[in-house]
């Protein structure tokens, strides 16, 4: 047993100063005699010894006990009490840490003169040595099995020297192999104790890392717990099966969103976009996040028809950590006010369209009569163009209204999108011509389909504008019309100014002019686009954009061929 007593103290110590929180395993595994005090440690290390040679003094009164008629053999075991006594005698706690070691030196040298004393039958006591050869071995300080070999070489020869007999005259297997089997026991155990007590540091450090990971664990735990409780959005976690692993306050507190996270029937109560639609339950976002799809924005509806609210919901997804599944982040943004407003801006916008077309009909139509009356041939130049600006004014007026109202009607007939291009080509080459540019038509002929043809040679020719507008520098502009898997399609690409990825995004939202077009003073009123897009999807279509600042333009639009 290892007496430890300034590094005990400095393991403590150390312990005290590394952990933040309390490690969590107990730290107190030095043994049985961890509480004790020094004095204690080294009496309790000197107990075997103490209780052997009680045993042996009792096994002697029994069955030899003409053996203590032997001064030499009475003076051995008080050799032991002496030794003994010593134990709790002398402060160890003001002595240098390694002044333990002379006990079991001691003990070696008084387990020798109780064996050459007691004679034959006492050499069985060689056993004894163990030990304080173990006592000594153990011990971190590297010469110390160097002590415990020396302490059986003592117990050996000592006795024989002060007896006067030779050193080798006894038995060989006493005098020189004793010796050599306590050293290899003393080397064995100095190594075992040295690899357990590094096992033990090991365990302490991994205890204090654990403590501290699990201290951070907490605090970010609570954290999380802080800031879910805080935001106003509804925050749902969910595994690879679409299953609840975490919802928010804000998912429970809110009676729609509480009704999504525990549907009753077996069907969440959401609604597409257009509030009567029920959302398929492989289109619900949990299950959206389970197939590992990630969405931004979508527009939901929840809750009974006459409190309906509208959420905005994304979904990120994360992967496997840690030995725990993946799964998804899905966020429900009440967005019902700003629904509100949208609406009520495009309402307002229809209303006052609808208040201005009337008295803008009313003046188209007088200017046909004054027009068709003889007597203002003077005037008729100025009254074209009044006719001809009442006219743009109507167009944007009409403009205005299916933007607000975000559909046109529409008169379907048989037309070719071939010559309807090729016509709003021919319309604008004098303007293109005018501003520097080379307008390239590029058709395939014919373009069968079922459409508007009025209404699609307005898409055309608001692509078309925005290609001149945005290419100032000169350039060319390619019209194509051509036949895809999806459809009829048209093309009009420029190399003009070009829009960012962000300008893009916005390119179809009402009213929306670039940065670039307001700083040029490009003329428009940002309606061009949205109404494209509005007649386009009108027509079971769809239209896009690809652009690069500097680089160009490309605006695209796809008819369906039946």
């Amino acid at each position: 047993m290892a007496i430890k007593e300034q590094q005990g103290t400095a393991d403590r110590a150390g312990r005290a100063r590394m952990a933040p929180v309390q490690p969590v395993v107990s730290d107190r595994i030095d043994g049985l005699l961890e509480g004790l005090s020094i004095r204690k440690r080294v009496a309790a290390s000197q107990l075997p010894v103490t209780a052997t040679v009680a045993l042996v003094v009792i096994a002697t009164a029994i069955f030899s006990p003409e053996t203590f008629d032997d001064n030499l053999f009475v003076a051995a075991l008080l050799f032991h009490l002496a030794i003994a006594a010593a134990c709790f005698a002398i402060p160890w706690g003001r002595l240098p840490a390694g002044a333990f070691a002379v006990i079991p030196l001691l003990d070696c040298l008084a387990i020798g003169f109780t064996r050459e004393a007691g004679g034959p039958p006492f050499n069985v006591l060689s056993i004894m040595l163990v030990f304080p050869v173990i006592w000594l071995s153990v011990h971190d300080r590297p010469y110390m099995p160097v002590l415990a070999m020396a302490g059986a070489v003592l117990s050996t020869v000592v006795p024989s020297v002060v007896q006067g007999s030779p050193v080798l005259g006894g038995s060989m297997i006493r005098t020189l192999i004793l010796p050599l089997v306590l050293s290899v026991i003393a080397v064995t155990a100095h190594v075992m104790a040295t690899t357990i007590r590094r096992q033990r540091i090991k365990l302490m450090e991994n205890e204090l890392h654990l403590g501290r990971t699990l201290g951070e664990s907490v605090r970010r735990q609570a954290l999380l717990d802080a800031v879910l409780r805080a935001v106003g959005l509804g925050v749902w976690v969910v595994d690879a099966k679409g299953n609840t692993v975490l919802a928010n306050r804000a998912m429970h507190a809110d009676p729609a969103l509480a009704g999504v996270i525990s549907p009753a029937g077996g069907q969440a109560p959401l609604m597409s976009a257009d509030r009567s639609t029920p959302v398929p339950a492989n289109l619900l976002p949990a299950a959206r996040a389970a197939a590992g799809e990630a969405f931004i924005d979508e527009l939901y509806w929840a809750g009974p028809a006459d409190r309906q609210r509208a959420y905005s919901v994304s979904s990120h997804g994360f992967p496997p950590a840690g030995g725990q599944e993946g799964g998804a982040v899905i966020t429900f943004v009440d967005v019902t006010s700003l629904i509100g407003a949208l609406a009520a801006k495009d309402n307002f916008v229809a209303t006052v369209s609808h208040e201005l077309r009337t008295p803008l009909t009313s003046i188209l139509g007088y200017l046909e009569l004054v027009l068709d009356e003889p007597g203002h041939e003077d005037i008729r130049d100025e009254l074209l163009v009044v006719r001809r600006n009442a006219e743009h004014l109507l167009g944007l007026v009409n403009d205005l209204i299916a933007v607000a109202s975000e559909r046109v009607d529409l008169a379907l007939e048989q037309a070719d999108l071939a010559r309807l291009v090729a016509r709003e080509v021919d319309a604008a080459s004098p303007t293109a011509a005018g501003n520097g540019l080379q307008l390239v038509l590029d058709v395939e002929q014919p373009l069968h389909a079922r459409m508007d043809p009025a209404r699609i040679g307005q898409v055309i020719r608001n692509l078309l504008s925005n290609a001149i507008k945005y290419s100032p520098n000169g350039g060319l502009i390619t019209a194509r019309a051509f036949r895809t898997r999806e459809g009829l399609a048209c093309s009009i690409t420029d190399t003009g100014l070009g829009m960012t990825g962000e300008e893009q995004e916005q390119a179809f939202s009402k009213f929306f002019r670039s940065a670039r077009s307001r700083e040029t003073a490009i003329p428009g009123a940002g309606l061009g686009l949205p109404v494209s897009k509005t007649i386009v999807e009108g027509h079971g279509g769809s239209i896009s954009l690809e652009s690069e600042p500097g680089r160009g333009t490309r605006a695209t639009f796809i008819l369906p061929e039946s």
